[in-house]
């Protein structure tokens, strides 16, 4: 039976070996790049496709068009970052439909506008917290966060999940700078068992600003249950979202523990917590409260069946956070990363172990598009939603540390996205 791959057989020679006459064309190896990144596992004709196209660009890389896509190809990148981009690229076009064009940038305005207003929604929840002052060693980010949350899902019909997804962000930037920056181990102990039991006595040993933290964890989660019961459906959220801060919480606890005791762990020691600590089980969790309405099946169900999609969505989530770390916290030390693990690991250099780390996140994506490939109908929804959150850590972290300094990459990022809408024909 014929594969999808099949359709790539025209394209190389009897030998096997893609057709010379291709290489000098930059827009069919641009495209054909692109294609080999929607590879399943065992599709050696697309790998092949990849390396072919990667090596062939090379003289080009310098055209705008070749240079955006080996950096990170479409498939890898959240839809609604490339919409005005695609627009404006389109509107250059010597063929185009004035009238289409017009409509694009009209619906792309009405979904910023939409995103501008759950936005204000965000700002005046944070402020009204009043909590910055208690928290000024952590990284204020509640722009950033919100603008990793309308990525994972821009639809207008979708505002409460990115309000949802952008507190969360937010506690999960807070409650990582507790564990990396603040807390004692004894401190962080305490408060892990807080979160793992749901008990707000339990942290009242703690320092004044964890109490604060665990508050604000708290009294947010309780509340989004209660929104996700009235807008969807779910009588059972409160649970199922307190044992995902758990886990999360208990993951960073054991990197603490790495860091006090200056061990180094092996990479898949690393991996295997690290996909918890990415927080992308967390944010899985909240993504299928809000893209699924109550149904026969129970939420943990569901969960479970996507469970393939989320573990590889998280381990990207990770891995992508370990590229934007920047060469001087690997030399410090600061923190476990896949890049440190692996070059104590194998004693190699950091270009060495960036270059395998990327290697993992593409294979990790090939399986994606496997599981993806096998997913029910029932679950594509989510799937879709849960993958969203992998492509918006490639945007995020594209480069360097979106979370951690607010530069003008990330300036220009924020104004594209949420602020300028695109000019209208009077």
């Amino acid at each position: 039976m014929a594969t999808c791959s099949d359709m790539f057989l025209g394209f190389v020679n009897e030998a096997g070996k893609f057709k010379a006459s291709i290489a000098s064309n930059v827009e069919a190896l641009v495209e054909l790049f692109e294609a080999s990144n929607l590879g399943s596992e065992g599709e050696n004709i697309l790998n092949e496709a990849n390396l072919y196209s990667i090596r062939s660009l090379e003289p080009y890389f310098a055209a705008s068009s070749c240079n955006q896509a080996l950096s990170l190809p479409l498939h890898w990148t959240a839809e609604w970052y490339n919409i005005k981009k695609r627009i404006l690229a389109y509107e250059q076009e010597d063929k185009i439909n004035p009238k289409l064009v017009e409509l694009a940038k009209l619906n792309f305005n009405i979904v910023q506008a939409a995103h501008q207003k759950d936005l204000k929604e965000i700002s005046r929840w944070w402020m009204e917290l009043g909590i910055t002052e208690k928290l000024s060693f952590s990284r204020d980010r509640m722009v950033e966060s919100f603008l990793y949350a309308g990525g994972v899902a821009f639809e207008p019909e979708h505002g409460s999940l990115r309000k949802w997804l952008s507190k969360v962000i937010k506690l999960v930037l807070i409650i990582d700078d507790v564990y990396d920056i603040y807390g004692s181990l004894e401190d962080l102990e305490c408060f892990t068992n807080a979160v793992d039991r749901w008990m707000p006595e339990e942290v009242k040993n703690l320092p004044e600003c964890m109490k604060t933290c665990f508050w604000t964890l708290y009294n947010t989660t309780d509340a989004i249950a209660i929104e996700i019961q009235k807008e969807k459906g779910w009588s059972s959220a409160s649970p199922h979202l307190q044992k995902a801060w758990a886990d999360f919480c208990k993951s960073l606890l054991l990197e603490a523990k790495w860091d006090n005791q200056g061990y180094t762990p092996s990479l898949d020691e690393y991996l295997d917590n690290a996909s918890v600590s990415s927080s992308g089980p967390l944010l899985s969790l909240h993504v299928i409260f809000g893209v699924e309405d109550q149904t026969a099946k129970d939420v943990k169900e569901i969960f479970e069946e996507n469970k393939d999609i989320i573990d590889y969505t998280s381990l990207i989530i990770r891995l992508c956070n370990d590229q934007g770390t920047s060469t001087a916290e690997l030399e410090r030390g600061d923190a476990p990363s896949s890049i440190l693990c692996y070059m104590r690991q194998e004693n190699v250099s950091e270009e060495v172990a960036r270059e395998h780390i990327r290697s993992i996140i593409w294979r990790t994506w090939k399986k994606i598009n496997s599981r993806c490939i096998k997913t029910s109908t029932f679950l594509q929804k989510s799937a879709k939603y849960i993958v969203n959150e992998a492509r918006v850590a490639h945007f995020i972290y594209q480069h360097g540390d979106g979370f951690g300094v607010q530069d003008r990459e990330n300036r220009k990022r924020v104004l594209s996205n949420l602020i300028e809408p695109l000019a209208l024909v009077d």
